[in-house]
């Protein structure tokens, strides 16, 4: 889309969490909508409608790739989340999993899909597909991905030690599946994708390596977000690229390398300080902490409007693109829906209000009409 889009949705003062958590779990079967493209796509429109975002973000699962991935492989179901490859995937396992993607999914791509589509065809939101990045999926198939990035950010090479070698198989894998996943969204009509990179951080690459001269960043993040881009690129598809890690100055100057449309960032980072390294061209996105909303010893509504007003606040002061949201998606927590249905509310509320003196912030989200 035209960049300008965005732009002017930051000058708005656009307020809007990513909320299709919350939406799909009010529903009396969750796992049925999440199993039904019209259903899904329904709760996506929703969810939209509700907390006034003209971006119909999807049900962010970060699990999908993975469970594709060992679903060609042989992997039961009921193991993919404690799988790991105790040694290094074989070109043969490669090759099998280039050949079968074009004509393997699973019910819940079918149905992510589905509700792209959805709003493609039914609706006038903008269409927002999802994947995980491929540094994140790497370190879901390994059971110590830390040590092995940073024996490779040490120069160390896989002929040296096995593990270096399955970190750059595992990546040349999650790049081959999350490629195709994208690439049937963006045939369902999805207008922007929102990479998910949430490992990208300082936890599992080391800064002082960096500081250091070492490329890992690169070799093992940024090459692969270059790859996504380009087909992004290719099919007319925005980026919106999501990182809710700890991050290091030089990670984002990496990232920005991406030109996305949108950059959004977890709490952690000032967004007003990362404002002198994004150009302007990219709209800030973020950041109160909603991955505490479910809890007020936590943060307190009244802390969310304080946070709030001070963010939108503090990027007027440096006049760069931003729209005010949840540092992640917003997770449904049934002991504590009301606790957060309350802050996203507010959330909601603040970006109005700071553009309009009047009005008064709400106590919980408008329902959608």
């Amino acid at each position: 889309m035209n960049r300008e889009f965005y732009l002017n949705l930051a000058k708005s003062g656009a307020a809007f969490p990513i909320g299709t958590d919350l939406v799909v779990h009010e529903k009396n079967d969750p796992k049925k909508v999440m199993l039904d493209g019209i259903l899904l796509g329904k709760a996506v429109e929703e969810a939209s409608r509700r907390f006034n975002a003209p971006l119909a973000f999807p049900l962010m699962d970060l699990k999908l790739e993975k469970a594709l991935l060992l679903d060609i492989l042989g992997v039961p179901q009921d193991n993919v989340d404690t799988f790991h490859f105790e040694t290094t995937p074989t070109d043969e396992m490669i090759e099998k999993v280039r050949n079968e993607l074009p004509k393997s999914s699973l019910p819940r791509i079918d149905a992510t899909c589905g509700a792209v589509r959805y709003i493609t065809e039914k609706t006038e939101l903008v269409p927002v597909g999802m994947c995980i990045g491929t540094f994140s999926l790497m370190t879901k198939l390994m059971s110590d991905p830390i040590t092995a990035v940073y024996l490779l950010g040490m120069g160390v090479k896989a002929e040296e030690e096995e593990a270096v070698g399955t970190v750059k198989k595992c990546l040349d894998l999650a790049s081959i599946v999350i490629k195709e996943y994208i690439t049937k969204q963006i045939k369902a009509g999805a207008k922007a994708i929102i990479m998910c990179e949430p490992a990208a951080n300082k936890i599992y690459i080391s800064p002082t390596q960096i500081e250091e001269g070492s490329d890992v960043f690169d070799r093992c993040v940024m090459d692969y977000a270059f790859e996504i881009k380009k087909l992004l690129d290719q099919h007319g598809v925005d980026l919106i690229l999501h990182d809710c890690g700890e991050l290091t100055d030089h990670m984002i100057e990496k990232f920005v390398k991406l030109d996305p449309a949108m950059l959004s960032l977890g709490s952690s980072r000032k967004l007003w300080e990362d404002a002198r390294i994004v150009p302007k061209t990219t709209v800030l996105y973020g950041n109160l902490p909603s991955k505490h909303f479910y809890s007020d010893e936590k943060i307190t509504k009244g802390q969310v409007i304080e946070k709030s007003l001070e963010l939108v606040r503090k990027m007027k002061e440096v006049n760069h693109p931003f729209i005010l949201g949840s540092e992640c998606d917003v997770l449904s927590v049934p002991e504590s829906i009301g606790t957060i249905n309350d802050k996203v509310g507010a959330l909601v509320s603040c970006g109005c209000c700071c553009h309009d003196s009047h009005k008064q912030i709400r106590t919980v989200p408008p329902k959608a009409a």
